[in-house]
């Protein structure tokens, strides 16, 4: 997983790839969340009903394609 510094430097990626994946999930939530897994998680969770396994997994899997 990513540090933070280094999520920051590659939010506008990963902000794409989370609409790609959580099209549900809106630019306010992005904004809100804005480099941070945990609160991320939790708006997946929210927006989709998923537990909170699931969701780490998907994030997770998400993020080691940018690696």
């Amino acid at each position: 997983m990513f540090n933070k510094d280094v999520l920051e430097g590659k939010w506008k990626q990963v902000e794409g790839l989370i609409k790609q994946k959580w099209g549900k999930l809106t630019d306010d939530d992005l904004l809100e969340v804005k480099g941070n897994m945990t609160l991320l998680n939790g708006k997946i969770q929210e927006r989709y009903g998923m537990k909170k396994e699931e969701v780490e997994k998907q994030v997770k899997e998400m993020m080691d394609k940018l690696d």
